[in-house]
């Protein structure tokens, strides 16, 4: 069957699952701003067809769903999270990867390139506004294409061969999305974790917009608020994934409130649209509390008690302390894989500036050989307790396209073969420390740069480094903060860092390869390939690499193939290159993150996993479906 046809007959059945949905019931926390007339009964507040289900509930929780939910966080920044883990989104992917409709009641496609959104009629923003078409148009009209508030044009991800689509409005509750080529990414773009948001509450932010707004009363904010003008002043009240104005009306479970940390305090969002089995509208529980800590500190707080559901600020070398404490704690620790294609990554830069190191990175050999250098299971046994996968930085277990072959190619410790192929490449003098020398004299010593933010980032390397020194390599860290870091490599400063390997290791054939071909400018490994190609043109370099632009040809006939098994076999090539070539140099995966669970917390599931994309985290498993039994 062709992918679109599939993906049809999936949304429309998950929109006829939800067509017969049961009588709205009001949870009893809104139970008495029900009776005193200050809010209208759910029958009112929810849309005519409200999502159902999606979840696994047994029974509706005695007496509501409780709360406050504790939890920690690392920063204030990290507010937005619950607008991740809330995972509202216009269609967003179950617990098996697959795309159904959300906010939406039902999404057809034609040809591959004309979506046609279907909202769900009677649907409200969390102030009780009506949410429309117009929301759609505000955002796409009078903040994508409005130079003032984007002066670089409309977002780039909506673009199909350099391309906008042309956007229309039929009714209140329908929007088409029509490109003139097909546009496979658009709806797993939709479902993102930090989602693009084409949609804004037009009736709140009408009011900051020269356009619609009181000019004086514009002016007067302006003047307070000390910023340069209406569309500083429109952009910052625009924080739909921030989360930092409590004044801007949400579609999320939760909606913060109020004041500032270290405790944030969220409420539920009474016009939520999403009810259990039984008709009780979510979320169960009434508010979620989050303290900011530092970020060093969580592990220990975790530890005594002091949150609900944890994983963030978590790492697996915190397990065995976590498990010590869960009795006294009154928590369990659940362990889920991570979905990243390596839980760490070093990324050769093909694009280095230093023509010796350039010349030596894009050798294959060359980057082989270092993969060949890496002792993983001495890295799994000693970090990870076995518990790992070594290998490549590749599609995992619980992906359709996984081969055990390919996490293994190229991916064996073997020194002699390490030595033998820098000895090939004429790499064969060394000096008095031991170390080989480049070509032009200078010791061959890598300088991998880090973030400095992952403490298992650190300790791998710290297993690299005498193993690559047998092979005559040396490694030098230096950590940089996260956007000198990046910027660095894009300038092709940086010769190797070191990161995250793929955030998708769970693909499915309709999911973008994006990750595997030079394309984007953040993936390391070639910045400046993506750069081009991310400019047509205007920045950067242009793919000079025979593997690479196969893989470009791969991505464009991906893009422009609707048939869920070619898809398949692009996926597969392009792995398999990956694995081949080592662009990107895998060390484990599939690492266990603890999710710390409260004993009180129920419909948490026992076997999940932990990643970004997809799933955005716990996301997929619905935190609106969880309540506490205290």
């Amino acid at each position: 069957m062709r992918l679109l046809e599939a993906l049809i007959l999936a949304l429309a059945f998950a929109g006829a699952a939800a067509a017969g949905p049961p009588a709205p019931l009001d949870p009893p926390a809104l139970a008495a701003a029900v009776a005193a007339g200050e809010l209208p009964p759910a029958a009112l507040r929810l849309p005519s067809d409200p999502l159902v289900g999606g979840f696994e509930t047994l029974a509706p929780p005695p007496g509501g769903g409780g709360g406050p939910r504790r939890l920690l966080l690392p920063k204030d920044k990290a507010v937005r999270l619950l607008n991740v883990w809330g995972y509202a989104r216009l269609v967003g992917y179950d617990e098996n990867f697959e795309l159904r409709p959300d906010i939406l009641s039902a999404v057809e496609v034609k040809d591959g390139r004309v979506f046609t959104l279907r909202l769900r009629r009677g649907h409200k923003w969390s102030d009780g506004a009506p949410f429309t078409a117009e929301d759609f148009r505000y955002y796409w009209e009078d903040i994508a294409n409005n130079p003032a508030l984007t002066p670089a044009g409309g977002p780039e991800e909506l673009l199909v061969d350099g391309r906008p689509p042309a956007v229309s409005f039929p009714d209140d509750a329908t929007v088409i999305y029509a490109w003139e080529a097909p546009n496979p990414r658009f709806l797993a773009l939709l479902a993102q974790a930090r989602e693009p948001y084409i949609y804004r509450p037009a009736h709140y932010l009408k009011r900051f917009h020269e356009a619609y707004g009181e000019a004086a009363d514009i002016a007067a904010l302006v003047a307070a608020e000390k910023v340069k003008g209406w569309a500083a002043l429109h952009n910052r009240r625009d924080s739909m994934y921030d989360n930092d104005n409590a004044d801007m009306p949400s579609l999320q479970p939760f909606l913060i409130e109020p004041g500032g940390g270290p405790l944030y305090r969220f409420r539920r969002n009474p016009y939520f649209h999403r009810l259990d089995p039984y008709g009780m509208q979510l979320p169960y529980i009434d508010a979620v509390e989050a303290t900011v800590v530092e970020p060093g500190l969580i592990g220990a707080k975790t530890a005594a008690g002091d949150s609900d559901l944890q994983a963030r600020g978590l790492s697996f070398a915190d397990t065995a302390a976590l498990k010590s404490a869960r009795g006294k704690g009154g928590f369990r620790v659940l362990l889920w894989p991570v979905t990243k294609g390596a839980q760490v990554a070093l990324y050769p830069n093909l694009t280095a500036a230093d023509p010796v190191w350039r010349a030596l990175m894009r050798d294959r050999r060359f980057r082989q050989a270092l993969s060949a250098a890496i002792d993983r299971d001495d890295i799994n046994a000693t970090l990870f307790f076995g518990l790992a996968t070594p290998g490549n930085n590749t599609a995992l277990k619980e992906s359709p396209l996984y081969d055990p072959a390919r996490t293994a190619r190229e991916a064996v410790f073997d020194l002699a073969r390490a030595n033998a192929l820098l000895d090939e490449i004429g790499l064969t003098q060394r000096g008095a420390d031991g170390l080989r020398l480049m070509p032009d004299g200078r010791k061959l010593e890598i300088l991998v740069e880090t973030s400095g933010e992952s403490a298992e980032e650190t300790a791998i390397l710290e297993l690299v480094a005498p193993a690559w020194k047998k092979a005559g390599i040396g490694l030098l860290v230096r950590p940089y903060e996260r956007s000198v870091l990046r910027n660095r490599a894009y300038a092709g400063e940086s010769v190797m860092t070191v990161w995250s390997g793929f955030e998708n290791g769970v693909p499915r054939p309709a999911a973008s390869p994006d990750e595997l071909a030079p394309v984007r400018q953040d993936m390391l490994c070639w910045p400046r390939w993506g750069q081009y190609v991310q400019t047509k043109g205007q920045s950067g370099e242009a793919v000079d690499l025979p593997e690479a632009r196969r893989l470009l040809e791969l991505y464009a006939a991906w893009v422009a193939s609707p048939d869920d098994a070619a898809r398949a076999a692009i996926w597969t090539e392009m792995l398999d290159i990956h694995a081949a070539e080592q662009f990107t140099i895998g060390t484990v995966s599939g690492v266990l993150q603890p999710v710390v669970v409260s004993n009180a917390l129920r419909n948490v599931p026992e076997n999940g996993v932990f990643g970004w994309e997809p799933g955005a985290q716990f996301g997929i498993y619905r935190i609106d479906a969880l309540w506490l039994d205290r």
